[in-house]
């Protein structure tokens, strides 16, 4: 039997049909009918499932793209730009589009929206981490549904999400969804590109985080947004960091939301089978951009790795970046390949001087000693294999 397409688990229920929370991403491609501007009668049908699916008790976050394309109508831009300023003016005229069709289209069925833009400097400050959190759970306690968005106008590289799916999967980590639901304009991940090899299997279902599927996911996307199969396969390991599954199917589907809650199969389903992490644990390994790294010894690694251990400066080789005590730092071997993250307990400087010494040694090196550790256990996560 392939490491796919378990007999055992397809002879189960969807995962949406047990979830009380799902976040729903829905693509460019969908929203914008491939980037000709908002649809209305396909954001209708997706507002009437998302009603269907609160009506069955399950509380539903709504992950929106398509900002962009819909300001480049409103503008009468035939060809997207590459210039950052004026990306971003589209995405801002673009999401007052987006948000009027979403409020009027869910008003029909009674139900409060609420839009949220966020970057990944929201969700990588610990502050501004729980503070979205604290409002996300806010706004589903009132019934609301909040229509989440990265938010384009304000993004530069250092503080971008990059693409919806990734940031999808970092919500449904924010407020511990059980499963989240990529729709895209595919039928869902295949063994191959169905385009090029008519031999393609459909996956319909396997574990998150299998590194073969990335390998499959490798060309197969849509040009109308920022992400592709690949991405959704690397939310897909993301989320199930929280214990989130993932589903990913066509929007095109008939009524794809409410069959899929009443436990049909359709599309893939990457599950999460692996132990969680606390909600600390998770918002250290949601971080997509960091600060900097230390390269760590042979010996220092096995500590880590193999019995949990925390970082000491002895084990560092030499550090590399520019941080500052309390954020986020990978931890690599000597090879680059990054073995765990966590939190800095000193800036980089200090660190550096720290380096191929003992704890004892720390005060005598830097004038004081905070932490005898450079990075403890408990706010550190292993990075996956």
């Amino acid at each position: 039997m392939t490491v796919w397409n378990d007999v055992t688990v397809l002879a189960m229920p969807s995962a949406i049909h047990g979830a009380q929370r799902v976040v729903v991403k829905v693509g460019s491609s969908l929203v914008t009918n491939e980037g000709s501007g908002a649809d209305e009668a396909a954001i209708a049908s997706w507002v009437k499932q998302i009603a269907n699916l609160r009506a069955a008790g399950k509380e539903v976050i709504l992950v929106s793209s398509g900002a962009i394309a819909e300001g480049m109508k409103r503008l009468n831009w035939s060809k997207r730009p590459t210039h950052i300023d004026e990306l971003q003016a589209a995405a801002a005229v673009g999401q007052m589009g987006l948000a009027q069709v979403y409020e009027s289209k869910f008003a029909v069925f009674g139900i409060t929206t609420a839009q949220i833009l966020l970057t990944h400097a929201d969700l990588a400050d610990r502050t501004r981490y729980l503070n979205a959190r604290s409002a996300l759970f806010t706004l589903l306690r009132l019934g609301v549904v909040p229509i989440i968005n990265e938010n384009d106008t304000v993004i530069t590289d250092e503080i971008k999400v990059g693409d919806n799916d990734t940031l999808g999967a970092l919500v449904a980590n924010l407020i511990e969804a059980d499963a989240l639901v990529i729709l895209t304009d595919q039928t869902g991940l295949f063994t191959a590109d169905p385009r090029k090899n008519p031999q393609a299997e459909l996956i319909q279902t396997a574990p998150a985080g299998l590194a073969i599927l990335e390998e499959m996911a490798g060309g197969a996307g849509s040009n109308i947004g920022t992400g592709g199969m690949l991405t959704k396969v690397l939310a897909a390991k993301r989320a199930m960091k929280s214990g989130a599954h993932t589903i990913i199917a066509s929007g095109r589907e008939i009524n794809v939301l409410p069959r899929l809650a009443s436990g049909e199969r359709i599309g893939t389903e990457l599950r999460a089978d692996t132990p969680l992490l606390t909600a600390r644990q998770q918002w250290i390994a949601d971080h997509l951009q960091l600060r900097g790294k230390i390269v760590l010894d042979a010996g220092a690694v096995k500590a880590i790795r193999d019995n949990g251990k925390s970082v000491l400066p002895i084990g560092v080789v030499r550090v590399e970046g520019q941080f500052m005590r309390g954020d986020v730092i990978a931890c690599v071997d000597e090879l680059g390949k990054e073995i765990a993250r966590g939190i800095i307990n000193y800036n980089s400087p200090e660190s550096a001087r720290m380096a191929k010494h003992t704890t004892e040694q720390i005060e005598q090196l830097i004038g004081h000693m905070d932490e005898a550790e450079l990075m403890h256990r408990n706010n550190m996560v292993l990075v996956s294999p």
